[in-house]
C-alpha cells in the first residue's frame, strides 16, 4: 500500500509540472515533442537528419544516462541543445525539462525536440508536458515489442519504424507490427524510414510541419 500511495504521488507531482511546462509553451506559442524509444533504434539519427532538413526554430533536450556525446552531435547541426544525464535513472521527469527550457534561448524558437533517454517502459509513464509524442522502433528490435511494452503504443502519436533497410536481414514483419500497434491505439500514425540514409525523413517533417502550421492556424 505504501508503495502505491508513493508511485501515485511521484506521479501526482510530475504531472502536476508538466501542466505547467506545457501552459508555459502554450504562451510561448512552442510546440514540444517527446522523442522515444530503445537504444540503438536510431533516434538521436532521426532527429539528426530532421534538423538537416530544416534547423530553424528548432531547440533540442538530450536526455541520457551519462555523458554529453548526443548533445554534441546535435550542436554540430547548427542547434541549441541541452544535455540532462540522469545518472542511471531510466526516464526524464517534468522537473527536469523545466530547468532544460530555462538554459535555452527560447526566441524564435517555435519547436523543442526531447530526446529521451532510451527505454520502452518508464518514458511511457512521464509526461513532459509534451504536445505529441513519436516513438521510434526499428525492425532490428523484433516483431513482439507492440506486446510487451503497450503503453508506449497507446500512448503516441507517431510511431517510426525505423531502419527499413535492413529489413531484407531480419523476420521483422511491418504488417503484423503496424496490426498489433492499430489494435493499441488506432489513431496512431506509422511511418517507415531509415534515417541513417535519410529516406522517409522528410514524412515525418511534413508531419511536424503540418502540426505546426495547423498550430498556427
Amino acid at each position: 500500500m505504501k508503495r502505491i500511495e508513493l508511485n501515485e504521488s511521484v506521479y501526482a507531482r510530475n504531472n502536476g509540472i508538466a501542466q505547467e511546462v506545457r501552459r508555459a509553451l502554450d504562451a510561448r506559442g512552442i510546440r514540444m515533442y517527446n522523442l522515444l524509444g530503445t537504444p540503438g533504434s536510431g533516434k538521436t539519427t532521426l532527429l539528426e537528419q530532421l534538423l538537416r532538413c530544416d534547423n530553424r526554430r528548432i531547440a533540442v533536450i538530450e536526455g541520457d544516462l551519462f555523458t554529453d556525446e548526443d548533445a554534441q552531435r546535435i550542436r554540430a547541426c547548427g542547434v541549441q541543445a541541452v544535455q540532462l544525464n540522469t545518472q542511471g535513472a531510466c526516464h526524464l521527469e517534468a522537473d527536469a525539462v523545466a530547468q532544460a527550457l530555462g538554459q535555452l534561448d527560447l526566441d524564435g524558437i517555435d519547436t523543442i525536440v526531447v530526446d529521451n533517454v532510451g527505454n520502452l517502459v518508464c518514458t511511457a509513464e512521464f509526461s513532459l508536458g509534451e504536445h505529441r509524442r513519436i516513438a521510434v522502433i526499428s525492425v532490428t528490435e523484433g516483431n513482439d515489442k507492440p506486446r510487451k511494452y503497450p503503453l508506449i503504443f497507446r500512448t503516441s502519436d507517431i510511431v517510426v519504424l525505423n531502419k527499413m533497410d535492413l529489413l531484407p536481414y531480419t523476420n521483422f514483419d511491418p504488417v503484423r507490427f503496424a496490426r498489433d500497434v492499430r489494435q493499441l491505439n488506432p489513431r496512431v500514425e506509422i511511418l517507415s524510414c531509415a534515417a541513417v540514409r535519410g529516406e522517409g525523413v522528410q514524412e515525418l517533417r511534413k508531419r511536424l510541419t503540418g502540426d505546426r502550421n495547423k498550430e498556427d492556424g
